[in-house]
């Protein structure tokens, strides 16, 4: 009896590997939303990390995480390093491009709760008197990362928090 639970235990380890290796090995989230504001009145509160806090959803995950700044103050070469709880983690993210009011790229390295680096990236479209935000993050999963996403709906949680931070700087942008 025990040999047979241990088998089918095992059996199912193979399977699940096998499902989980055949998984995409490049993932992308991507979520929009229009704010009323130009993009000249937008574009500052992603390409300057300080102000971050008045919007990012991870800030009021964890409001006494600790973060640092490095570089100059705003676009190509700012960074941010935050070490926070087990809900944010700890990391960096760099300000690897940033064309003033169109896109701001960022490398993001994660160290807690697993290594991991990532692009992410906020695109603005004017759209007549409102501005079309879109912030989206692309990388690669090794097999832990491709087994997480059976278990986990991981776009649809990195997703919520996506819009999370939509609404929140729609709300600090437009005064609301």
């Amino acid at each position: 009896m025990l040999c047979t639970i241990l088998g089918i235990l095992v059996l199912a380890l193979i399977v699940f590997a096998f499902v989980a290796s055949r998984q995409p090995a490049e993932f992308r989230v991507s979520r929009s939303t229009m704010i009323t504001a130009t993009p000249e009145k937008v574009f500052p509160h992603v390409n300057e990390l300080r102000l971050w806090e008045a919007w990012s959803p991870w800030a009021r995950l964890d409001p006494s995480a600790k973060s640092t700044f490095e570089g100059p103050a705003s676009g190509t070469g700012a960074i941010m390093r935050w070490n926070g709880n087990n809900k944010v983690g700890a990391g960096s993210m760099t300000i690897t491009d940033s064309k003033p009011n169109e896109m701001v790229r960022f490398r993001l390295d994660f160290l807690k709760p697993m290594r991991a680096t990532n692009t992410a990236e906020f695109s603005f479209q004017p759209q007549g008197s409102q501005t079309q935000v879109t912030w989206s993050m692309v990388g690669n999963n090794n097999f832990i990362g491709k087994a997480m996403n059976l278990v986990l709906n991981c776009e649809k949680m990195c997703g919520d928090q996506f819009e999370k931070g939509l609404t929140n700087i729609k709300a600090v942008v437009e005064g609301k």
